[in-house]
């Protein structure tokens, strides 16, 4: 049985709003373990992008705890959670976000700019990503050289660079056609089965039906669908 990557009880997220206060997260329970592939599905303003930013120490829950491989996140200075964000987490987002003067080489590198590798290692790493998400032909190729889909491989790759333990993906294929939205969900795949521990963000039930678990949020509380996976 795989290790728990990590564990969240009782997490509840508030805003204030005016004289209110805005409720985004309820109560939610979650047990995730080393190598798993979860979805979290739920319609816009669910709560799915607030999860995601707790999970992945971009944000610290109102109230509640955050397990993190056995460390109690809320106890954490900036300093680690800097840390833990840097070495521990790779982010992915709708948009590759590539810096558009970099090639795709550069752009992979950048993380590890912020590590501290040097030079001649970067530039190791960042081409073994590169191969291993399928661009050993892009290399040197700059964002308007590459298709939406080549664009978010590279931002894959610029996310796998550091060697996280979690990839955190908030609707990887949104701005993707379909075709190549399940390209990249076999990616996906093949990175899950070799051993990367993988939570997708998504608005779309055949999206979400790629990973191996899903669980539904809305309004902020997050349940475990029984049967047909649904927003019901």
């Amino acid at each position: 049985m795989n290790d728990i990557f990590f564990q969240m009880r009782k997490i509840v997220k508030q805003y204030p709003l005016g004289d209110e206060v805005s409720t985004v997260l309820r109560d939610v329970d979650l047990d995730v373990q080393e190598g798993e592939y979860l979805s979290v599905l739920g319609p816009s303003g669910s709560g799915k992008s607030t999860l995601m930013n707790i999970i992945g120490c971009l944000d610290l829950p109102t109230s509640g705890e955050y397990i993190l491989r056995g460390q109690s996140v809320e106890e954490l200075d900036e300093m680690e959670l800097a840390h833990i964000r840097r070495r521990e987490i790779g982010f992915i987002f709708q948009n590759s976000q590539m810096l558009k003067r970099m090639d795709a080489l550069k752009n992979v590198e950048l993380p590890l700019i912020y590590a501290g590798v040097s030079p001649r290692e970067r530039a190791r790493r960042a081409e073994e990503m590169l191969v291993k998400v399928g661009l050993q032909d892009r290399l040197h190729h700059f964002p308007n050289q590459l298709s939406g889909g080549q664009q978010q491989r590279v931002a894959i790759a610029r996310a796998l660079v550091t060697r996280p333990s979690l990839l955190l993906a908030d609707e990887p294929t949104g701005a993707l056609d379909q075709s190549t939205g399940k390209q990249i969900m076999a990616l996906f795949s093949e990175l899950n089965a070799d051993g990367h521990t993988i939570i997708m963000i998504t608005h779309d039930i055949n999206i979400a039906k790629h990973a191996k678990r899903v669980v539904n949020i809305i309004d902020g509380v997050l349940s475990e669908p029984k049967g047909e996976v649904t927003f019901a």
